[in-house]
């Protein structure tokens, strides 16, 4: 089955119904930035799972720039039969384990805000759809994320040599 863009609007279980009655086959779906599906759609994969015989694979991140569960991501952890954290080396500028989203907004850590921030992160509007500024994001671990100490208010270089390209 091809690559399918999931938006707000796409019933998970009635595309897949379509596409097994038109007589292609389905293993299994594998399901990428989960965190970002409704709380609806993950139902829809368990229904697709349970009544479709087809194995589902969903990834994504957990929590979210304030440490907060994706509405996505805490239905996938309360509906799956299974669930196994992945070793990412994802790596804090003091090269401990990073565990947590940092959102930067012009060089200056944020915890509140809209969840999700789509499209032109320089804007320059104030409204509840874009944050206002540049927004960039760094992982960080537990002890710096608390402490609100990015690299750059820390005057360190990140650890990585290529940082994730969030910005």
């Amino acid at each position: 089955m091809p690559a399918v863009e999931v938006d707000e609007a796409l019933d998970l279980r009635e595309h897949v119904v379509g596409r097994l009655s038109a007589g292609e086959r389905i293993d299994y779906l594998i399901c990428d930035e989960a965190q970002f599906y409704t709380e609806e759609q993950v139902e829809q994969l368990a229904a697709i799972v349970d009544e479709l015989n087809v194995d589902v694979y969903a990834f994504g991140i957990m929590t979210d720039f304030r440490t907060r569960l994706f509405p996505g991501s805490a239905r996938l952890v309360e509906l799956a039969d299974r669930v196994q954290v992945l070793q990412v080396e994802a790596l804090c500028w003091c090269g401990a384990r990073a565990i947590h989203n940092a959102r930067t907004v012009d060089g200056q850590m944020v915890v509140e805000g809209s969840q999700v921030v789509v499209g032109d992160t320089t804007s320059s509007s104030t409204d509840e759809e874009h944050e206002p500024g540049e927004v960039s994001y760094e992982v960080l671990c537990r002890t710096h994320y608390r402490a609100r100490m990015t690299a750059s208010r820390a005057g360190q270089a990140h650890i990585s040599a290529q940082p994730l390209p969030f910005a």
